[in-house]
């Protein structure tokens, strides 16, 4: 029998995952490439021998996204399977005319198939659009557990950002901040993280996560699916909660994987509701329910606080924010902007005009982003850029918006102070009870 020949387009996510569950062991198909986008010096390395199975025991080539055209063409491929997450309707099927126009069938695979099946109670939390508001409703989600039901043992299950030797991060786990330092953490991956950890949590992340989960339930009574962009879970869950930005009313409905994980909700939190329009948030509950009409909708506000306030009221501020939010997010502010505003900044710097190298090359790639400075610390040449560009700002005060204290990875010279947000529910008790429900059912 003549296997298909098939590309999986992705990001270093869900398209491994994708390969791991669905096609690794499958001899129908025939995986001759990754192509790869949104991660930077992805491409032009290799799924690994030490991943790809018995049937790859050459590992497999990753390819550029810009390449897929002459990867199709070079390789015979019969076959594109999407998987990245965070795009619009419109980009989703720029890439499947690009695919069929060049030959290959394009295929947008449902992630039931990819579920792993977990032994322990599995809480998903999702979002419609990166920078919705997962990390802190993934911190409001453990205090339930640990703090109102008790629970001993809660383990966060991260979704995959496996950007440097993918043979040294097959599983990672996470206890420390020098589990960060010592696995070469970029800031994108502190950021996430980082909050589990100084909450007193484990936290697992890599590429293969069958092993991952099956080492993460030797030490978990209730594993925590934190999601990445919009992407859905990669377990089957025992309760889905999906998080949506009134601040971006309609996203809901026009990006993928956003509506999917929102058609399959259990609980959606509109979150932001103390920062959004009174009718957007009413856009936002309509779409809610003409996809979902059965799924319990808990309204909430992201208080922002500030570290030392005295350091922004009338001082000239540069504003970091968290990197993806802006960038394949496509916001153009964050919560330390807001708190700029609130504490009266007398001057909010247009970071954009003092980038240099890899930060000014986002700034061109992503234009709705002008008056803050994107977290961007993938590699160490970006934090030199992100260093220099600070320097050159040269502002009283550098306000960190970011899920991380900036201050320990990237050189900051002049006085600084930190934003946090949580989620505090409108309704308290009512998250609660349903996350108590599920973890008694189970447990």
């Amino acid at each position: 029998m003549t296997r298909q020949k098939t590309i999986i387009i992705g990001a270093a996510g869900r398209d491994f995952h994708n390969f791991n569950t669905m096609f690794r062991d499958n001899a129908d198909y025939e995986v001759v490439a990754f192509t790869a986008t949104q991660i930077p010096e992805i491409a032009d390395r290799r799924y690994p021998p030490e991943l790809s199975g018995a049937l790859y025991p050459a590992g497999i080539p990753i390819f550029e996204m810009s390449e897929l055209e002459q990867v199709i063409q070079r390789t015979g491929a019969q076959l594109c399977v999407f998987s990245y997450s965070d795009v619009s309707y419109d980009d989703l099927m720029h890439v499947g005319t690009r695919v069929t126009a060049a030959g290959a069938n394009f295929m947008v695979p449902s992630p039931v198939p990819a579920y792993l099946v977990s032994s322990k109670p599995v809480i998903s939390v999702l979002a419609v659009r990166t920078g919705s508001g997962k990390s802190q409703t993934s911190r409001r989600v453990v205090e339930i557990l640990k703090g109102d039901l008790g629970v001993q043992r809660v383990v966060s299950l991260r979704h995959p950002m496996p950007y440097g030797d993918l043979t040294k991060q097959i599983v990672q786990r996470f206890a420390s901040v020098e589990d960060l330092a010592a696995n070469n953490c970029t800031i994108e991956e502190m950021e996430e993280y980082e909050p589990h950890i100084a909450a007193g949590n484990v936290i697992y992340a890599g590429v293969d996560y069958e092993r991952i989960l099956r080492q993460a339930e030797t030490e978990a009574d209730v594993i925590l699916w934190d999601g990445g962009n919009n992407d859905p879970s990669f377990l089957r869950s025992d309760l889905t909660v999906v998080v949506a930005d009134p601040l971006r009313p309609g996203h809901e409905l026009r990006y993928y994987a956003g509506e999917t994980n929102l058609t399959m909700a259990d609980v959606v939190v509109i979150n932001k509701c103390d920062s959004a329009k009174t009718e957007d948030i009413h856009t936002v509950e309509a779409n809610i329910r003409s996809r979902n009409k059965h799924c319990l909708i808990v309204r909430a506000d992201s208080p922002v606080t500030v570290e030392q306030p005295e350091l922004v009221t009338g001082k000239r501020v540069l504003v970091i924010e968290d990197g993806p939010t802006l960038t394949h997010g496509n916001m153009s502010i964050g919560a330390g902007y807001v708190a700029a505003q609130q504490l009266g900044a007398a001057e909010i710097i247009q970071a954009k005009q003092y980038a240099v190298g890899s930060v000014k090359q986002a700034y061109e790639h992503y234009p709705q982003i002008t008056d803050v400075l994107p977290a961007l610390g993938y590699f160490p040449q970006q934090l030199a850029d992100l260093a220099q560009t600070i320097r050159n700002a040269n502002p009283d005060t550098v306000i960190i918006g970011t899920p991380i204290d900036l201050r320990r990875v990237v050189s900051i010279e002049c006085p600084s102070t930190r934003v946090r947000y949580d989620l505090r529910e409108h309704e308290p008790q009512v998250l609660s009870d349903v996350i108590a429900g599920v973890v008694g059912k189970r447990g």
